[in-house]
């Protein structure tokens, strides 16, 4: 198992079983997408990290945290 993985099962295993089942839906949609990577998908991603952005306070998180992440995501 590689470390994107690894991250996939840490998030989600906190998720009560109602959300499990939403987030096997997405994947299966995502399997069944003839592109390997939907701009869609993309402009989700942007979306989302403006979002964790914007709440860094809040969530008690620095731009250098967010950056680990996404730097630790893509190797």
């Amino acid at each position: 198992m590689n470390s994107l993985e690894e991250m996939i099962l840490q998030e989600i295993s906190t998720l009560p079983e109602m959300r499990l089942i939403d987030v096997l839906g997405f994947i299966r949609y995502i399997k069944s997408e003839k592109s390997e990577k939907p701009i869609w998908i993309e402009e989700w991603f942007e979306t989302v990290l403006q979002t964790v952005h914007r709440r860094e306070a809040e969530l008690n998180i620095t731009k250098a945290d967010i950056e680990a992440q996404i730097k630790k995501m893509r190797t």
